[in-house]
């Protein structure tokens, strides 16, 4: 117990010394897991709306494959994104593999799903009755999805948590194409892994504490957003 303590204890050491070492690589996690989540959402949210208030055929074999992708184990992500960037793979000759680029697709890839998934389960849920009262207001397709972003702002704020969530907390995947380089592609996740395995546990924690940290911050951010929400 007291290696646990003390462990803890030069955690907190080396979070308040602003060890450059630990906080080059939070800032790189950020920046991978951000921008990720920015780009899923660009695709993902669109996709799920239009999922949500269309009907065509097919559609019930994509929403299968979205919902498989939804689930799908990181490290078959992280092994099918490394065939395809490896040198003898159709974008090998991008040379891709190894850096923060395929670490920011294989998130991506991760992201994506979850978030067409649950906005698709949550358009497809209320869209008709908002759809209807703007229809009635006499707005246009535009005005119309607008409005429909506004209403599910709060359920759409919980998908955007949770595709954060995965991407920030991801290994296997971005250990693949991403190697642990260190200063190039060491993201959090896989230094706790590398310290680990190495026995240094209060390095460990501290990178540990700060990832809590900004799952707290991301959660409280969700949490003023709905209490926003119901006192509207």
């Amino acid at each position: 117990m007291d290696y646990i303590l003390d462990g803890i204890k030069k955690a907190f050491e080396l979070i308040a010394s602003f060890d450059s070492e630990i906080y080059g690589i939070v800032g790189l996690s950020l920046f991978v897991s951000l921008l990720a989540v920015f780009i899923s959402l660009l695709i993902g949210i669109p996709l799920g709306m239009g999922l949500g208030t269309r009907n065509f055929r097919g559609k019930g074999i994509i929403l299968r494959i979205i919902y498989t992708f939804m689930s799908m184990p990181p490290v078959i992500a992280g092994l099918f994104l490394f065939l395809i960037l490896m040198r003898r793979g159709p974008l090998g000759r991008y040379q891709l593999n190894y850096t923060v680029t395929a670490m920011i697709i294989v998130q991506i890839c991760l992201v994506t799903p979850i978030i067409i998934g649950l906005t698709y389960n949550l358009v497809r849920d209320k869209a008709p009755e908002i759809l209807r009262l703007g229809v009635t207001l006499g707005g246009s397709r535009w005005s119309n999805f607008l409005l429909l972003l506004h209403d599910l702002r709060r359920g759409l704020a919980a998908a955007v948590v949770s595709g954060f969530g995965r991407a920030i907390s991801e290994v296997g995947a971005v250990m693949i194409v991403g190697g642990n380089i260190t200063g190039k592609t060491r993201v959090m996740t896989t230094y706790i892994a590398e310290l680990k395995s190495m026995g240094d546990y209060s390095r460990a924690i501290a990178v540990g504490i700060i990832l809590l940290l900004i799952s707290f911050i991301v959660n409280t951010f969700l949490y003023q957003v709905q209490q926003r929400g119901e006192t509207e």
